[in-house]
């Protein structure tokens, strides 16, 4: 019988360890020279901000793998394994489809190559191996609020949507999303949306420690994302139907996410403080009065 025990495997942390210096080299060529994509990359990125977006992406992926490869419990990160897979599996079909758009003379793009054509396969499998292990949920374990884990599986499953719209139809996205694409890059940004599901993962785990690492990821890149729109602001064409629609959504996606981060990460303090309190006594407590003598209600501990 598999004993739950949380652990992270070896192999976790193997194959963790590997993908990160490959990711980390992506962000920089894309990120910090999106106009050299022709030299430097499997294939010639314009305009620069789809470059810069999937260096943002590549970027979180490092620190989600760095996070993986230290992490001593299964839960904080395993919201993370399928929706890599996911994104590695679209990447590897849309290189198939778009064969020829490809620099097949270039070493970048046998890396390119080797990496998604193997990555989802041994991502997938070492997933399967780990979550055997997952350590069943904790009376003591700080508690994500239902409203939160369904505001994190609805922008999750929007997410995804888009993503299967753009993977499955570019042509009818080309001519309304924020930037110019081709039917190759809007497959990729099809495969960045479908990370997505890291969201429903989140709704699943009411666990604050299976919560973190995805909203550290998300912060990570959407703060990113939006350099990337300052930098290549001149590519961004407001007219369009979905400019102003992706931008409103990520801001609040990313400054949403960063309230509630602060929040549980206060609560996770006054736990640490205070090991006996229960989750109904860290959450906020509702404005009141003391009907005998007017005085407000006191506040919680997690307010003190």
């Amino acid at each position: 019988m598999t004993k739950r025990d949380g652990r992270v495997l070896p192999a976790t942390r193997a194959l963790s360890i590997t993908i990160i210096p490959f990711l980390v080299v992506a962000f920089v060529v894309l990120f910090v020279y999106p106009d050299d994509t022709g030299r430097l990359f499997a294939w010639p990125i314009s305009p620069r901000m789809t470059p810069m977006v999937l260096g943002s992406v590549y970027l979180g992926g490092a620190y989600f793998f760095l996070r993986a490869a230290r992490a001593r419990e299964w839960h904080r990160v395993k919201a993370g394994f399928v929706p890599v897979g996911t994104f590695a599996s679209l990447m590897a079909i849309a290189t198939v489809i778009h064969w020829d758009r490809f620099t097949h003379d270039h070493l970048a793009f046998w890396l390119w190559a080797g990496l998604y054509f193997t990555t989802p396969f041994l991502v997938f499998a070492t997933w399967a191996a780990n979550r055997r292990y997952d350590a069943p949920v904790s009376e003591d374990d700080l508690e994500v609020p239902f409203a939160a884990r369904v505001a994190a599986g609805t922008v999750g499953a929007m997410a995804v949507t888009t993503g299967l719209t753009l993977f499955l139809a570019p042509q009818r996205m080309l001519s309304s999303w924020p930037w110019m694409l081709t039917p190759l890059t809007a497959r990729v940004m099809g495969a960045i949306f479908s990370l997505g599901i890291g969201g429903l993962f989140v709704a699943a785990d009411r666990r604050w420690r299976a919560t973190a690492t995805t909203l550290e990821v998300l912060g990570l890149m959407l703060s990113l994302i939006f350099v990337s729109g300052m930098r290549a602001r001149a590519d961004l064409d407001p007219s369009r139907p979905l400019t102003l629609t992706l931008i409103l959504g990520m801001g609040v996606t990313l400054a949403g996410g960063a309230l509630f981060y602060a929040s549980m990460r206060r609560r996770e303090q006054a736990r640490r403080r205070l090991p006996g309190l229960s989750n109904q006594d860290l959450e906020p407590p509702a404005p009141a009065t003391d009907q005998s003598d007017g005085k407000a209600a006191p506040a919680s501990p997690v307010d003190q």
